[in-house]
């Protein structure tokens, strides 16, 4: 075993045994549990219970432990007393299967970096990926979750039925579960952290189309992604709605064409667009809701097109790369590793300390790329 392993191990063990020390002897005068018990006239464990809301006490008791800690200005110190009780503790992350330089890898990054400053607390963290356009990969994705036991659960919900069923499961256990990138309107989520999606797609619908009189936008071209045929995932569809309404407020007479392409067969894309912009040679406006606008960079570079606007979301170096090139004039952005990250540290602080955020819809900044300022992004 590596010997600097060992000594951080080594140092790690000194560090708790110390904390746990301290809160046991009152090192250093300091006021400890031992002391909390003997002014209240109860016992050490149910201090402890009191303080950590674990079993039952009466409410007697409960009233003493909580007058004698104020009375004294006692501090629990509850990182350790977690790690004393060595009970283990997961936060599982459900997300799907991604490749290199793709949208959900910056999912998974934010995870991994929450996750290492949850394990230096005692808490495990494990993924579970699934295939996104496959509702049966994630149905078993979800059971294999489950049944890992997690202490708390970050997920995307792009499956609405697995991922209605597993919510349920997941409250009916009393875990609690945090949406990242678009979330269900159901009741029992313990926090959000991603876009405001019908604000998304309100906001892209008036950057697309800002300051053009109102008889120029008569037609737009929506390229989507071509999903699991039984329709069951649909992750943009509240962001669609926000554009749809913008349309229809502002250029009632405006014609929104849906052109389903699919990204697992890359060579029929530029066919499809192909033919679909021959039939429709005007069209002047072309957006994307998801991050993978760099997969129409082959025909709109090939088909250059004066006055054309286009506009995709999401920094994905594939997608920053056209826009320096000026093949898309805007993404519409966030740092998607942000949602996960303080996903996981909500979590971990509810778990160690049972803090519950102090809001549960936690939206990320919609960042307006531009070719003139992507570089500091």
């Amino acid at each position: 075993m590596n010997a600097l392993f060992v000594l951080v191990h080594e140092i790690n063990a000194i560090f708790v045994a110390n904390a746990i020390f301290k809160e046991m002897k009152g090192v250093d005068g300091k006021i400890t549990i031992v002391d909390v018990a003997r002014r209240a006239g109860v016992s050490k464990g149910t201090v402890d219970r009191v303080l950590h809301n674990r079993g039952e006490v009466s409410a007697a008791s409960a009233e003493k432990v909580r007058k004698a800690v104020k009375e004294l200005g006692y501090e629990p110190n509850l990182y350790a007393s977690l790690l004393a009780t060595r009970t283990p503790r997961m936060i599982a992350l459900l997300l799907p299967r991604y490749e290199s330089g793709e949208y959900w890898e910056k999912i998974a990054q934010g995870f991994d970096k929450g996750g290492a400053e949850a394990e230096a607390l005692g808490i495990h963290v494990q993924k579970f990926l699934y295939d996104q356009y496959d509702p049966v990969s994630f149905d078993e994705a979800a059971a294999e979750l489950l049944a890992s036991q997690p202490s708390g659960v970050v997920l995307a919900p792009l499956f609405l039925r697995g991922s209605t069923k597993l919510v349920n499961a997941l409250q009916s256990k009393d875990i609690p579960y945090v949406y990242v990138d678009s979330k269900l309107e159901d009741d029992g989520y313990f926090a959000y952290f991603g876009m405001p999606m019908y604000k998304s797609g309100y906001l892209c619908a008036c950057l697309l189309t800002e300051r053009c009189p109102v008889e120029s936008v008569d037609e737009i071209a929506v390229v989507r992604i071509q999903r699991d045929r039984s329709r069951q995932s649909d992750p943009t569809v509240s962001r669609r709605a926000g554009f749809n309404d913008y349309i229809t407020d502002h250029f009632p007479s405006c014609r929104i064409h849906n052109i389903f392409i699919d990204p697992s067969d890359k060579d029929s894309v530029d066919a499809i667009l192909e033919a679909f912009f021959s039939e429709h040679p005007d069209i002047r406006f072309v957006v994307m809701f998801n991050s993978r606008i760099h997969l129409i960079r082959n025909y709109l570079g090939s088909h250059p097109l004066p006055a054309r606007r286009v506009i995709g979301f999401d920094d994905l170096d594939k997608n920053l790369e056209m826009l320096k090139d000026g093949v898309v004039d805007i993404l519409i952005s966030q740092h998607s590793d942000m949602q996960s990250h303080r996903a996981v540290n909500t979590l971990a602080d509810y778990i160690i300390l049972h803090k519950k955020p102090q809001r549960r819809d936690n939206y990320m900044h919609m960042d307006i790329l531009t070719r003139f300022n992507d570089e500091n992004y």
